[in-house]
């Protein structure tokens, strides 16, 4: 079903048309694409007017009509885009237009990808009361599935997203934003249980499950409705199985499994040691150092926000903006040469992006003072070499240090206070020390933005670069 998108894509390049083939192979996909937002939608309104919800839904948007009609309209809208989609016809296709997909891709790339991301994490938050409402998410979820067919229109956008390999990964974004709304939306129901002084909801469901035959028969029908959701995916999907590997032809771009390409794009910014090895185990050290320096007993066996606000932001910041942003990143929108694309931009193989990344001492030796790194003279003895050495990473070592130990003192007596306090010393020093580490991405990736700064501290001599 997915296999012919490459040949189109180059297709694309050479001459700049889309073949007539692949509207009509993408046109077939969407038919039951657009089938299944409808049922989805049908499913929804039936829902709400068996269990009398619907006004409940609507509320959030202060009308008195029912919900049941909009969703039911939704889904016979769904059903008149699936004709239109299926004609394979680019004229009457249901599309995005070609002035914002040029729009997306000339004002997109890392810098926007990522303030923009966290942009979005503030308002989320900030905003959270509104956005777990039932009828609220429901909405985004269906722009988002909308948006996200008529996308699928363009060649270049479908060469990503229905890669055999991408596939999954698309569905688990959605099953990712899913439970994040799920544990937001009751852990803001227990904060407002809490403030008129109720319990969780979690209390009030002592039901006792047993192993047999309740457990085992629910893991049963799972495991059996996954065995044969993976055979259609099988039958559906071609495995995507390449050549054997070679060294002398290599992918472009190579990459990691998916999980693994939150660590790739790190190395964009940092060196591989530190990259692949320090900042992963830091991260493995940091988990399992969690129950130890945890000082706050509230909200233990429930979901809640605002008995613990620094946990959640933490975790959530670290976990979705450090890592899962990471990923997507690394999947849709890194391409050849490991160059940044747009969502609609053609993979060229030939793009070439000038840089003139330079350490920070040259910026300090060449541009502040204006002459050349200190070099040892021939020679020179293993001292004398590590002192000029010394000497010239002198700037990014002084940096590097006032950021690990000046700053958790800064944090003790400032806005930290209160965790030292509760903490001690030995346990408020792991804690900052953590969170300095996990902010130290952000920041590297601020300086090679806006500074083009590669290294603080820059020593090949010894591979020893940060």
């Amino acid at each position: 079903m997915f296999s012919y998108f490459s040949s189109a894509g180059l297709v694309l390049a050479a001459g700049g048309h889309v073949p007539q083939h692949f509207y009509e192979e993408v046109g077939g996909i969407l038919v039951f694409y657009y089938i299944a937002l409808a049922l989805m939608n049908a499913g929804a309104s039936l829902y709400l007017w068996q269990t009398g919800q619907s006004k409940k839904w609507f509320t959030c948007l202060g009308h008195d009509i029912t919900n049941v009609l909009i969703w039911l309209g939704l889904a016979v809208v769904c059903v008149g885009l699936a004709p239109l989609a299926g004609t394979g016809n680019p004229q009457l296709m249901p599309s995005i237009s070609e002035h914002f997909r040029q729009f997306v891709n000339n004002s997109t790339g890392p810098v926007v990808y990522t303030l923009g991301t966290t942009a979005v994490l503030v308002v989320l938050y900030a905003f959270r009361e509104f956005f777990v409402r039932p009828a609220v998410a429901w909405i985004l979820l269906n722009a988002s599935l909308i948006f996200m067919g008529m996308a699928m229109t363009d060649m270049n956008f479908y060469a990503i997203v229905a890669k055999p390999d991408n596939v999954p990964i698309v569905m688990l974004i959605f099953l990712l934003g899913f439970f994040t709304w799920l544990g937001t939306y009751r852990a803001v129901l227990n904060d407002k249980r809490h403030e008129q002084g109720l319990g969780p909801l979690e209390k009030e469901d002592n039901e006792k499950v047993l192993v047999w035959p309740d457990l085992v028969y629910t893991e049963l029908i799972c495991m059996i409705a996954l065995t044969a959701f993976l055979i259609l995916w099988a039958v559906l999907l071609t495995a995507p199985l390449e050549e054997p590997a070679s060294a002398v032809k290599t992918p472009n771009p190579s990459k990691a499994p998916w999980y693994f390409l939150g660590l790739q794009e790190m190395l964009v910014y940092y060196d591989p040691w530190m990259a692949g090895v320090v900042l992963p185990s830091i991260i493995v050290g940091g988990l399992m150092a969690i129950p130890f320096i945890d000082f706050n007993k509230a909200g233990n066996g429930y979901y809640t926000i605002k008995e613990r606000k620094f946990s959640y932001l933490v975790f959530q910041v670290g976990f979705l903006e450090l890592w899962i942003t990471l990923i997507v990143l690394g999947t849709f929108l890194r391409g050849p040469n490991w160059n940044f694309f747009g969502p609609f931009e053609y993979w060229d193989a030939h793009k070439v992006e000038a840089l003139n990344n330079i350490n920070l001492s040259d910026h300090f030796w060449g541009t502040l003072l204006n002459r050349g790194l200190p070099k040892p003279a021939p020679g020179s003895s293993f001292g004398v070499e590590l002192g000029t050495i010394l000497v010239r990473e002198a700037p990014g070592i002084l940096l590097v240090l006032g950021y690990f130990i000046a700053l958790p003192p800064l944090m003790a007596v400032t806005i930290f206070r209160k965790f030292y306090l509760h903490m001690g010393l030995i346990r408020f020093m792991v804690l900052s020390n953590l969170l300095l580490f996990m902010a130290a991405l952000p920041v590297k990736m601020v300086l090679r933005w806006v500074f083009n700064l590669k290294y603080l501290i820059a020593i090949p001599e010894y591979f020893l670069n940060f």
